[in-house]
């Protein structure tokens, strides 16, 4: 699975399975270049598209298994379009971090830091280190050095690097999302990062919702929508099938 993952060059790659935990209706096994993951936000509702769409499903619910937890899924499917959205973990709070050498493994600093908004490790299914940023300019000149990225995410087990430039009370924000190395690069949606955004602005703000643009700046647009749901936070979106194939072993 990890050698296919490297031959396809994409962030993830998921392979579905059978369900090993009562109450799953299947089993999700993500993987970047580097490894297998815990968990991640777009290859579980990408994956939940493309399972619907092989059931003849047009709207389902389901439950996947992740070695996180069980995480609800919705989808609702239209030929190659799709409306989805998950419950992901309840959130954990890790340590603030000096926004120092944060920042300037992004090409960034102390300066550029939000200062009203703390760098800080949160999950909600796999630790990210969120560092939010006084203003988009300052997002729009992130140059990321990937040999101080790397040991960084490796240190608290994190999975981006996800600069964040937020407006809590117009609940909205605008990130940039670096994974490990240079080949994997610029992430263009990550909702395993937009799930603990969500999470920390409201612990910190109160704002209960978020809608997050990623991607601008490398010309991959997303929109990802990132809300409170009991103690869970719920991410959800848009998603378009590009691709069906047979792949021969």
């Amino acid at each position: 699975m990890l050698a296919f993952t490297r031959e396809t060059r994409l962030s993830e790659t998921t392979f579905v399975q059978a369900p090993t935990e009562a109450g799953a209706d299947y089993r999700n096994r993500i993987f970047d270049p580097r490894q297998e993951l815990r968990f991640a936000g777009h290859p579980s509702l990408g994956t939940a598209v493309a399972v619907a769409r092989a059931r003849g499903e047009r709207e389902a619910r389901y439950v996947q298994e992740t070695p996180a937890g069980l995480q609800p899924i919705e989808v609702a499917l239209s030929h190659t379009a799709a409306r989805t959205s998950m419950l992901q973990e309840p959130a954990w709070f890790g340590p603030e971090l000096d926004p120092a050498p944060v920042l300037a493994a992004a090409g960034l600093g102390v300066g550029d830091a939000d200062p009203d908004l703390p760098v800080q490790v949160v999950g909600t299914g796999v630790p990210q280190v969120l560092a939010p940023l006084r203003d988009p300019e300052a997002l729009a000149r992130a140059r990321p050095d990937f040999e101080l990225i790397e040991p960084l995410l490796d240190e608290h087990e994190a999975i981006v690097l996800y600069l964040a430039c937020c407006d809590p009370e117009a609940g909205r924000a605008r990130a940039r999302s670096f994974a490990h190395t240079a080949d994997m690069g610029e992430d263009p949606a990550t909702g395993s990062a937009a799930g603990p955004l969500c999470a920390y602005l409201e612990r910190r703000t109160g704002a209960a919702a978020i809608v997050i643009e990623q991607g601008v700046e490398m010309g991959r647009p997303s929109r990802l929508h990132a809300s409170l749901d009991g103690e869970r936070v719920r991410v959800g979106g848009d998603a378009v099938i590009l691709m069906e194939g047979m792949l021969h072993l």
